[in-house]
């Protein structure tokens, strides 16, 4: 076996010893829910009743035998999503294939699946964030019916597999496992659309034409084909271990794919608490799992809102993750992916070049990954190295290509596209923020100048629109868009505009306490800062004119001048909290929600 990278193993350990008193809490309360016969034996006969009463005279039969497993299923189709789509007939495939694993299983219940890329700029994205903690909530409500001895999670978008995730760690006693349905066939190259967009936000094109290149994009069943924060999901199951081995990227309809469905079915009716060899979701979500799961996004240039969602998901098994892991991990994980936005290959791409197996394989070979993990599969994540495919209609697992076959999109550790990973933490005196520089130019990477100022990134594209910003080199400071303002809606919109004025020949960035989106790209941006405006953090008391630096190159995020004056100044007063449109119910959530640092969720 490949020894440890040194920082891989410091930072793991850290982490380990930071979180020894919560991850003991929490391992506490799942032994206290372990069991080795069947759930349903703890009910009722009136509670058992309610739970047979709509099932067939055979899965009658089968229930009531104490060693046949009953899987629980949480989905969250909609055909709103085009990812989720898919999902309308796998409740009926998932009982069939159950049937012939010798189980049962039912549709525990459903939770949201709001779409991010409908609700980009428009008031439903400040419900974005607060959705993930809904779906957790919702998830432990559809397994607190306590009659399941496995379980099986339906999703893949945004916030919907990171709340799939935290919800499921209640119920660390129970087998969980992810099933994806895979990415849309590949559309207009996204290099294309984003020439497009930028177009349109300068006015040299009209809304038809946009339109008619987002509809070229977006036009399928399957994820969007870009890698944002959807297929970063696919990419962590991967990495920590809660998928089937190589299932992330298969197209969403076609035998390999009902294959892959049918495995994950026959491996949860194998791993339940009835089965010779259980495996609950507590022992595959470890420390080890979690570090598993940053090196991968750093490796592949991932979404920056997993800089939210991994620390909330590691918080919910107990586990304390913080931006200073990501950095310092960030410099030893070379990117081997170029992926949209990154690069200009789409997901399917990256898959046909090596996918995800190869780079875990990769990473395995230079010791930068746990590879003693329990996984859903069983021990050691070099299963995930492999690809599946069909051999005389059955399923059976290849090794990934040894080498990638488009090096433009997918390289080995011996020749990365950068030496370090795409994610670092910036600090200083305006506090601690994170930025993605995978697809920064490095000329870009170091922004200094006056900023102008802005509450709502509306009242920015209204300036830009008007020519009413500073010449030359600026920094964009849009603020009260943290968790507690309004829930942290992403600031994607923004990405076109300034995307213009880069393409001008001037150097910008954006500096904010919210969030941009997976989809965030070549322009400097520091995120997720706190303290956060609301709490009174120094962004509130910044005023247009007043010299920033961003350094990424150091990790530095700066006001320039009498550090004590800016403290000494009053806040900017919060803008109105918005109404309408259901965010009125959210205002508990803003009252209760963490800090973006540790996660920006309700929970913790």
């Amino acid at each position: 076996m490949t020894e440890l990278n040194p920082v891989l193993k410091a930072v793991t350990e850290r982490i380990i010893a930071r979180s020894k008193a919560t991850r003991a809490e929490y391992m506490a309360r799942v032994d206290r829910y372990r069991l080795r016969e069947p759930r349903r034996k703890k009910l009722s006969c009136a509670n058992y009743a309610h739970i047979a009463a709509p099932m067939t005279e055979n899965d009658k039969l089968a229930l009531a035998l104490d060693k046949v497993p009953n899987i629980g299923v949480v989905t969250s189709y909609n055909d709103m999503l085009s990812a989720h789509a898919p999902y309308y007939r796998y409740p009926e495939k998932i009982l069939d294939y159950a049937r012939h694993a010798g189980a049962t299983s039912q549709v525990a219940g459903g939770v949201p699946a709001m779409c991010d890329g409908v609700t980009q700029g428009r008031p439903g994205m400040e419900l974005s964030l607060f959705s993930r903690d809904v779906i957790a909530m919702g998830t432990a409500i559809a397994l607190t019916h306590d009659a399941f001895d496995a379980a099986l999670c339906l999703g893949i978008c945004d916030k919907i597999v990171p709340g799939l995730v935290m919800g499921s760690l209640a119920f660390g006693h129970l087998p969980v496992i992810f099933v994806p349905s895979g990415p849309m066939s590949s559309g207009l190259p996204n290099p294309e659309k984003a020439k497009v967009r930028t177009a349109y936000a300068k006015g040299e094109v009209g809304r038809d034409a946009l339109l008619a290149a987002e509809m070229a994009s977006y036009h399928a069943e399957g994820t969007c084909t870009f890698y944002g924060t959807a297929n970063s999901n696919q990419m962590l199951m991967e990495m920590m271990g809660l998928h089937v081995p190589g299932a992330a990227f298969v197209p969403p309809r076609g035998d390999l794919r009902d294959a892959l469905t049918r495995a994950a079915v026959e491996r949860a009716a194998k791993a339940s608490a009835l089965s010779e060899d259980p495996i609950g979701m507590a022992d595959v979500i470890d420390e080890r799992a979690i570090v598993n799961g940053v090196v991968g996004l750093l490796a592949t240039g991932g979404s920056t809102n997993h800089a939210l969602h991994l620390p909330a998901m590691a918080r919910a098994a107990g586990i304390l993750l913080t931006p200073e892991d990501f950095n310092d991990l960030s410099k030893v994980v070379p990117l081997l992916a170029r992926v949209y936005p990154n690069g200009s290959a789409d997901v399917n791409h990256f898959h046909a070049a090596g996918g995800i197996g190869f780079v875990i394989r990769e990473l395995l070979s230079a010791g930068l990954l746990h590879e003693d993990v329990n996984t859903i599969w069983g021990k050691g994540l070099s299963a995930y190295g492999q690809e599946p495919t069909l051999k005389d209609g059955k399923l059976i697992w290849q090794d990934s290509p040894v080498r990638s076959l488009d090096e433009n999109i997918l390289r080995p550790v011996s020749n990365p596209f950068s030496p370090e990973g795409g994610l670092r933490e910036l600090t200083g005196n305006l506090g601690v923020a994170v930025t993605k520089v995978s697809a920064v130019k490095p000329e870009h990477q170091y922004v200094e100048g006056p900023c102008a100022v802005f509450d709502d990134q509306d009242d920015f594209l209204a300036a830009f629109k008007a020519g009413n910003l500073p010449e030359g080199d600026f920094i964009c400071v849009v603020r009260f868009q943290g968790p507690k303002a309004n829930g942290m809606p992403e600031l994607h919109s923004l990405t076109p505009s300034l995307s213009a004025m880069l393409d001008q020949g001037r150097k910008v960035a954006l500096v904010s306490d919210g969030r941009m989106s997976g989809a965030s790209g070549k322009v400097t941006a520091a995120i997720h800062l706190t303290p956060e405006a609301v709490d009174g953090g120094p962004i509130s008391k910044l005023r247009s004119g007043d010299i920033v630096r961003v350094d990424c190159e150091n990790g530095a995020l700066n006001f320039l001048g009498d550090a004590a004056e800016l403290l000494a100044r009053d806040p900017a007063p919060r803008p109105p909290e918005a109404d309408g449109l259901g965010r009125e119910l959210f205002a508990p959530f803003r009252r209760l929600v963490g800090e973006a640092v540790t996660g920006g969720s309700v929970f913790w």
